[in-house]
């Protein structure tokens, strides 16, 4: 069994999500919070498999919450960001500090237990049509200084890494280019070495940010 503490101050949406959560055969919402410091209490307390956080919350908002987490080895659940389209800076500082990926809040419930499946079992996420709104915002501001170049990475790579940013499975990119699952696990694998990260989350952010995206 799946277990999440869902932390939304929202009453409706909390109790709608709660509910639905409940229905299925693997998830339970084991744990309520209405706002960060009220999380905390209950991460440290529960140790859920996946958080549910929303970010605008009173008192203690979501990225406060990521910030204690990331110095507190302790509550180490997966995070997924409940966010809407105008969040784009607390999506991207959201997962720099350590979440495994973002949904919007009008996510369809299929596509919710879908994710809580997923980061549960280690995977991470990224909803394309958020991506691609992140892309534009991203590439109206200046590339930040990396030591990475564009040709550490090889063409395979680089359209792997692209097909990575619009939030696409091993599957689904073997399909699209051709290939094993298995070798595209060996590209991702080659990737988050190369860009010295340690997920595809933060793969992906660094290809956005050196411009590779």
């Amino acid at each position: 069994m799946i277990e999440v503490c869902l932390v939304e101050d929202q009453a409706l949406v909390r109790e709608g999500i709660e509910t639905l959560l409940n229905l299925t055969d693997d998830i339970r919402v084991t744990a309520c919070a209405t706002d960060g410091i009220e999380a905390l209490e209950i991460l440290r307390a529960t140790k859920p498999d996946v958080v549910l956080l929303d970010i605008r919350m009173p008192r203690l908002d979501g990225l406060g919450v990521l910030k204690v987490l990331a110095q507190d080895p302790s509550c180490a659940a997966a995070v997924i960001i409940l966010t809407t389209f105008d969040d784009d800076h607390s999506v991207l500082e959201g997962l720099r500090l350590g979440a495994r990926g973002y949904l919007l809040k009008d996510v369809s419930f299929a596509k919710l237990t879908a994710a809580i499946r997923t980061v549960a079992a280690g995977g991470t996420l990224v909803s394309p049509a958020v991506t691609e709104r992140l892309l534009r915002g991203l590439h109206t501001r200046p590339v930040k200084p990396s030591n990475v170049q564009l040709e550490d990475l090889t063409p395979r790579e680089l359209e792997v890494l692209r097909l990575m940013s619009g939030g696409f499975s091993n599957a689904e990119i073997a399909s699209a280019l051709n290939l094993t699952e298995g070798t595209v696990k060996n590209h991702v694998s080659s990737i988050l070495a190369k860009l010295n990260t340690r997920d595809r989350v933060r793969a992906i952010l660094k290809g956005i940010e050196c411009g590779l995206v």
